[in-house]
């Protein structure tokens, strides 16, 4: 039956959710509103404008006019939502010219996620920047452009501050990262993180761990670290992580989970089941241990907009729970993650066992063959996966498929040494890595 289904959103969450309902249905009609000036566009891709790898900046942009017709969708961009009456099944919104209400049968929202800025002293400086949204990376092109700015401080050393390290530091930027954690990338373990922070230093990047941010003097350009140490910087990215835009939920009395973003069923649904949510600003379930999480990723975002258009459709397909698989490139080196690290695990009360192994991606023999270091975490009775971070200049992602695979499939430490992985010089050694580390990890348990 034709309905009308309106989007608060786009993105990952709204976009996709809107394309794979038009897939299903033909009929009902499709209302997206998003408060920026693009319906979509590649959050993964900005860093990467910034280094110049990626040429033009359409190229991160999904044309409105083509998703429009493509897709068979009203788009009302500029448009902010700004309260939801679920007992009229109606939204309010403002745009540049007006005030209105819109109808809805069933309501998607998608409103995604901000970057955490810490609220210190003199931080509302033009030279200090955050780094999630077309504007931000518009906004830090047009600094670089205008000031050349010489060094930078980079506070954070999580996804944005790594991938952005790397390409400010292509345009000839001295950059120091600081963060309040002893390691870098807190999805891995720290003998991981170790191997990334030695690899950084040789970039000449300079890394301040265990100190964080107090304030800002001299317009922006003097940072006070709560060491009591202070640090010069031409401009500041803030790049200390994400948070999950609630209010219009919580306005409408929507349930928030334990992590503090919108509670769903397995079905994406709220707790009013004609309103759905998904992408950053959503609360599942952990795939391993039940446990709620929030997880700000592509590829849940996409999943759950399947989950969505598929229950709109009359199917009940759930969705199952998040790994959090990651990879990302720090200049030469690839550093993946999926599932659990040590410390999530000791704090949800589990008991394991860590098995690390460095190998090379491929045959020693044929050219190009590096280094490559992994790592697995494993129930120490059952040999359950619970986790894995590998970290290496080839070869990477491959395994990290391989072991996200596992996880999915509840393999053990004993069920890798079986895996029947393709051989050939050039890509790997008769007993892959990952067959190596399940020989290793299953004789720490037997």
């Amino acid at each position: 039956m034709a309905q009308k289904i309106v989007i608060v959103g786009g993105v990952g969450g709204g976009a996709t959710v809107a394309a794979q309902i038009r897939r299903n249905d033909k009929a009902s009609e499709i209302v997206m509103f998003d408060k920026g000036d693009h319906i979509s566009f590649s959050n993964c891709g900005m860093p990467y404008y910034i280094g110049e790898v990626v040429e033009s900046r359409d190229d991160l942009l999904t044309s409105t006019a083509t998703f429009r017709e493509k897709y068979d969708t009203t788009i009302r961009t500029r448009a902010e939502v700004t309260s939801i009456d679920r007992q009229n099944k109606q939204i309010k919104v403002s745009d540049e010219s007006s005030i209105y209400h819109e109808t809805y049968d069933k309501l998607i929202l998608a409103p995604g996620a901000s970057a955490v800025i810490p609220d210190v002293e003199g931080r509302n400086k033009a030279c200090i920047f955050t780094m999630h949204t077309i504007p931000d990376m518009d906004e830090i092109h047009s600094y670089i452009k205008a000031n050349r700015p010489k060094t930078v401080a980079i506070i954070g050393a999580g996804f944005i501050g790594l991938e952005m390290v790397e390409n400010l530091h292509a345009l000839g930027l001295k950059c120091t990262i600081i963060d309040r954690s002893d390691q870098v990338m807190k999805i891995v373990d720290k003998n991981i993180a170790a191997i990334i922070e030695d690899h950084l230093k040789k970039q000449g990047i300079e890394l301040i761990l265990n100190d964080g941010l107090a304030g800002y003097s001299n317009e922006g350009k003097t940072i006070q670290l709560t060491s009591g140490n202070t640090l010069q910087a031409d401009m500041t990215l803030m790049a200390t992580g994400v948070k999950p835009n609630t209010k219009l939920a919580m306005d409408a009395s929507l349930k928030l989970g334990n992590t503090g973003a919108i509670s769903v069923n397995e079905f994406m649904q709220t707790i009013d089941p004609d309103v759905y949510a998904l992408g950053d600003a959503v609360e599942t379930n952990d795939l391993i241990t039940q446990t709620p999480t929030h997880t700000a990723l592509a590829w849940p975002a996409h999943r759950q907009a399947f989950i969505i258009a598929n229950h709109l459709s009359g199917g009940n397909i759930p969705y199952k729970g998040t790994l959090g698989s990651a990879i990302l490139k720090v200049f030469n080196l690839t550093v993946g993650a999926t599932g659990h690290n040590s410390a999530s695990l000791k704090k949800l009360g589990y008991t394991f066992k860590a098995s690390t192994l460095q190998a090379y991606s491929h045959a020693g023999y044929y050219p190009g063959s590096d280094k490559l270091w992994l790592k697995i975490l494993f129930d120490d009775k059952t040999g359950t996966l619970y986790g894995a971070h590998i970290v290496g200049y080839d070869g990477v992602d491959k395994r990290l498929a391989v072991l996200t695979t596992a996880i999915k499939a509840r393999l053990t430490v004993w069920d890798l040494p079986e895996l029947e992985l393709a051989y050939a010089p050039p890509y790997s050694s008769p007993k892959d890595p990952v067959n190596i580390l399940g020989y290793k990890a299953s004789a720490m348990i037997d």
